[in-house]
């Protein structure tokens, strides 16, 4: 028999999800992010769904160079650059584009030879103080870019710290427009935050993330409260039911008490599937097509959840732990995380099934 978890992927819904991107700004490229081999949807497959987009953003530059080698030929960038020198004849073979974000780097670009057409992204630090370079040192990195004889082009970029919050863009922007005033080069500012929220930052790239796979970048938004459909549905079945009496527990630690008489439902899924073991009693789960709550501990490979008041609940009805029905973003907060946290964990061990 074959275990019942499965994670639906639905190509459809990142192809709808992109569209939104478009509706919100016309006028910008795209570049998808797809890191996290595309926050757990699965790279290649992420990337034939979104195939109309101008570009695609990652980490990894052996991922870069399967997705060239899969026949990818839209732009692809790295987001973290380049770490050693090595790299660089291998980004220009395969025509990848970098960030560059750091002094490093620009001592690493010495190396580069003066016919190689590398493609820069120079990272300029606004206030997040990740990655990027000071707006006292932009100038600076920005003439050693443009005066290299082996660079291509270069587009300005920077990432908002707060764009899913009140405190908002502007601290940055003012950062930002002061730094690229008068430089006649594209600029990429905004995340899936700033597509939905804030206009103006929709320059010449935009880089949207987490919205392309459903999930809302805002805490109090649910993707399907911002018109976007789920792309990742975690399902699985109720293999075992419990009739718990009153003052039963349930699960390691007894952490959950039946105040009366109570049905409990076993899942197949657990932590070690990528379902977040400190979800706490009264995490939002669905059985049968009912919303209910999950009980007591999650354990690596089960769970429980409440069947009371779903009397036609059995060995084997459909369960849905997130995904269509069940906001991602809703089991993230009952278990203090965020959605991006919990498609990006899904576990290699889950079976994965394309509509």
């Amino acid at each position: 028999m074959i275990r019942p978890l499965i994670a639906t992927i639905d190509l459809a819904a990142l192809k709808y999800n992109l569209a939104i991107v478009r509706r919100h700004a016309p006028r910008s490229k795209v570049f998808a992010v797809v890191k996290a081999n595309a926050y757990g949807h699965g790279l290649e497959r992420a990337a034939r769904a979104l195939a109309e987009a101008e570009g695609l953003a990652l980490l990894e530059l052996d991922a870069a160079v399967a997705l060239r080698e899969a026949g990818c030929r839209q732009r692809l960038l790295l987001l973290e650059g380049f770490f050693d020198a090595s790299e660089l004849p291998v980004l220009t073979r395969h025509r990848i584009a970098t960030v560059v974000h750091g002094r490093e780097q620009l001592d690493m670009l010495r190396q580069l030879p003066g016919n190689a057409a590398l493609d820069v992204f120079v990272k300029i630090n606004t206030g997040m103080n990740r990655l990027g370079f000071a707006p006292e040192e932009f100038p600076d990195a920005l003439r050693t870019l443009e005066s290299h004889p082996g660079v291509a082009g270069v587009t300005l970029m920077t990432h908002f710290a707060s764009a899913d919050e009140p405190r908002g863009v502007q601290w940055q922007m003012e950062v930002y427009d002061r730094l690229a005033n008068g430089v006649k080069l594209p600029g990429s500012l905004a995340n899936s935050a700033a597509v939905l929220r804030y206009p103006e930052t929709h320059r010449d790239w935009v880089r949207p993330g987490i919205m392309l796979y459903g999930c809302s970048p805002f805490a109090e938004r649910s993707g399907a409260d911002i018109g976007l459909r789920p792309a990742m549905t975690l399902e699985s079945r109720v293999i075992a039911v419990r009739e718990l009496k009153r003052g039963d527990t349930v699960g390691y630690g007894g952490l959950f008490t039946a105040k009366r008489d109570t049905r409990a439902g076993v899942v197949a899924c657990g932590y070690a599937d990528g379902y977040p073991r400190h979800a706490p009693t009264g995490t939002p789960i669905m059985v049968g097509g009912r919303m209910t709550r999950t009980l007591g501990r999650v354990s690596m490979d089960l769970l429980c959840a409440d069947l009371s008041g779903i009397p036609e609940a059995t060995a084997g009805s459909r369960v849905v732990l997130w995904g269509e029905g069940v906001p991602v973003e809703r089991v993230a907060a009952a278990a203090g995380t965020v959605g991006y946290q919990l498609l990006c964990a899904l576990a290699p061990r889950v079976r994965i099934v394309e509509i």
